[in-house]
């Protein structure tokens, strides 16, 4: 009697409902570039159309040389990050070799009198800064990549590692 209330107790399968059709999502459009929304760079080198193009902010360097024209025939863009976002004010330099890009001048001898543009300067130089080491020139450096640029040094503070001492101690020394 018990393995006929077993038997009985046993589930049956139910069918599926048939799958929702899945439908795209269209992208939201980006508005159109403006003073706050977009970022003024130089493409320059081995590029079909060098000059000065205004981007919307969040571009990459990949979009910059695509605004320029591409590359030309002769030249590779092996030594660009092109997925790298953009700075407003940068310059592109497509073909240059490796380690020859044009980067801005190391800090003069006294770094006390120095003040560092928080945009572009390097990690190098940012470690010049009072209480700045590798790790924290790289998290300024990353923020500052992540968000397109600084805009008032007062976002040093968002940097994570940046307390309110140090935060005093650098903000003399630097400058958007």
């Amino acid at each position: 009697m018990a393995a006929f209330f077993l038997w009985r107790s046993k589930p049956s399968p139910q069918p599926l409902p048939p799958p929702t059709p899945m439908t795209q999502i269209a992208p939201t459009p980006q508005p159109p570039p403006s003073a706050t929304t977009a970022v003024t760079i130089h493409v320059t080198g081995k590029i079909r159309n060098p000059g000065v193009y205004r981007l919307p902010t969040g571009s990459r360097v990949a979009d910059a040389v695509t605004a320029a024209g591409g590359v030309s025939r002769t030249a590779s863009t092996g030594s660009l990050n092109l997925a790298r976002r953009l700075i407003d004010g940068e310059q592109i330099v497509v073909g240059a070799p490796a380690g020859q890009a044009p980067q801005q001048p190391l800090p003069a001898a006294d770094p006390a009198t120095t003040v560092l543009d928080l945009n572009t300067a390097t990690t190098d130089q940012l470690e010049q800064l009072p209480g700045v080491g590798e790790v924290l020139a790289a998290r300024i450096t990353e923020f500052r990549t992540t968000r397109g640029g600084f805009t008032t040094v007062d976002q040093l503070r968002e940097v994570t590692g940046i307390g309110p001492r140090k935060f005093e101690e650098i903000k003399p020394k630097v400058r958007v």
